[in-house]
């Protein structure tokens, strides 16, 4: 199985658009995941630059987090899946639906997202994220039980604050979520938040630990399941995910040097 490892836009959004490809060419990803401007003549732009330089791409999708009453939610959606799968990426995250939103309602969403999925015959995968359908792992089990073949980005950080644990007393809730588990956000929550300050220090290696634990499953998975293709993307994110030192307001940590460091990681660990 391919392990190919991505480079979040987000974050790096004050950089142009070349310049930016460069770097994560330079750094040694596989390609770039990013949300694409619904302006057509900047979306082309985008995707011919990250093909001219050999990366793949994964198409997201966010905003509809600016849309938090249903009807316009909906409308939002279907417009940025569309725009999204019309790239042709690899696959597209979503950020889909609401959790204060009714189980009808966010099915409806997840099957306008199938809809949207085979007309363009690109995978659409639903992210893992506080305040969507899948906020909290009681929320999102009902519909994996409906849905037996959702797909889902594991972001499993959000959990993490959420639940406010480790997970570690939940191991039936892993069992039931990880085989549906196409695309990891490889960054690491607490038991207080979705982004520790570094990786590296001594006080985040029980962090560490659980969430490479959950990512050597969804791998050993995929594998035995004979996926072909198995994407992972360092998601270390700008603040207020990165910390600020009080009155500073000075990063203690710097997102790109994390997700160079993770890609590292990732590498060694999963060829």
């Amino acid at each position: 199985m391919q392990i190919q490892i991505f480079a979040a836009h987000w974050g790096n959004n004050e950089l142009a658009p070349q310049v930016f490809i460069d770097r994560v060419k330079q750094a040694g990803f596989d390609g770039i995941e990013m949300s694409l401007p619904l302006d057509a003549a900047a979306r082309e732009d985008w995707t011919g630059r990250i093909a001219a330089a050999g990366l793949g791409l994964i198409a997201a999708q966010w905003e509809t987090v600016f849309h938090p009453t249903f009807e316009p939610h909906r409308a939002a959606l279907a417009e940025l899946l569309h725009n999204a799968c019309a790239a042709r990426p690899l696959h597209v995250n979503s950020h889909t639906g609401k959790d204060y939103f009714t189980s009808a309602q966010n099915r409806e969403l997840l099957e306008l997202a199938a809809d949207i999925s085979r007309q363009h015959g690109v995978p659409i995968v639903h992210e893992i994220h506080r305040s969507r359908f899948s906020g909290h792992p009681m929320l999102l089990l009902p519909y994996l039980e409906q849905m037996p073949g959702l797909e889902l980005t594991a972001d499993l950080s959000h959990w993490c604050c959420a639940c406010e644990s480790l997970l570690e007393d939940q191991p039936h809730t892993l069992a039931a979520t990880l085989p549906h588990v196409r695309h990891i956000h490889a960054r690491i929550g607490h038991q207080q938040g979705p982004q520790v300050a570094d990786f590296r220090a001594p006080e985040s290696q029980a962090a560490l630990a659980a969430h490479l634990g959950w990512w050597d499953e969804v791998i050993r998975l995929r594998r035995a399941a004979g996926a072909q293709r198995m994407t992972l993307t360092p998601e270390f994110g700008p603040v207020p995910y990165t910390q600020t030192l009080p009155y500073t307001q000075k990063e203690v940590s710097n997102a790109w040097e994390l997700n160079l460091a993770m890609l590292e990681l990732l590498r060694q660990r999963y060829g």
